[in-house]
């Protein structure tokens, strides 16, 4: 089984975009790190990134019928605004773990609420690109693989 790494708009632009707010890694160097750790669980990883929601559902739904064990998900701004990603994940039979590099609780207003937080099986805030690896841990010791 795999699991899969999914991330939603602008987190392209990881490592030139507001750099005192998400650091310096890249995308790519993320992607990296995780795919170490599930290739140390023999267990393949799947990245996928779009700054579209109807390719992030898309995905999510290709996710559930290709036998992906579950996603880790940083779904950027859509956290705050996606009814229908949050439909998607709650269509799917998958442990999605939110994943977000700034602590969102500590920012503005508008970026508090999390409208997928309540379908997924857990949120993880504000631990850097740190968090990737902790979700992912999190579904390879569900997978019994960690």
């Amino acid at each position: 089984m795999d699991l899969l790494l999914l991330n939603g708009p602008n987190l392209n632009r990881l490592g030139k975009r507001e750099p005192d707010v998400y650091g310096h890694e890249t995308l790519e160097d993320i992607e990296l790190r995780i795919r170490k750790l599930c290739m140390d669980q023999n267990v393949g990883l799947l990245c996928f990134q779009s700054n579209h929601e109807g390719a992030l559902i898309d995905r999510i739904h290709q996710a559930a019928d290709d036998g992906t064990y579950g996603i880790v998900f940083n779904p950027g701004a859509y956290t705050h605004t996606s009814i229908a990603i949050r439909d998607a994940i709650a269509s799917v039979e998958l442990p999605v773990v939110e994943v977000h590099i700034s602590n969102i609780h500590k920012r503005e207003p508008f970026r508090q609420q999390s409208m997928l937080a309540p379908v997924c099986v857990g949120q993880i805030s504000g631990l850097g690109t740190d968090g990737y690896v902790l979700g992912a841990t999190y579904l390879l010791d569900k997978m019994g693989r960690n």
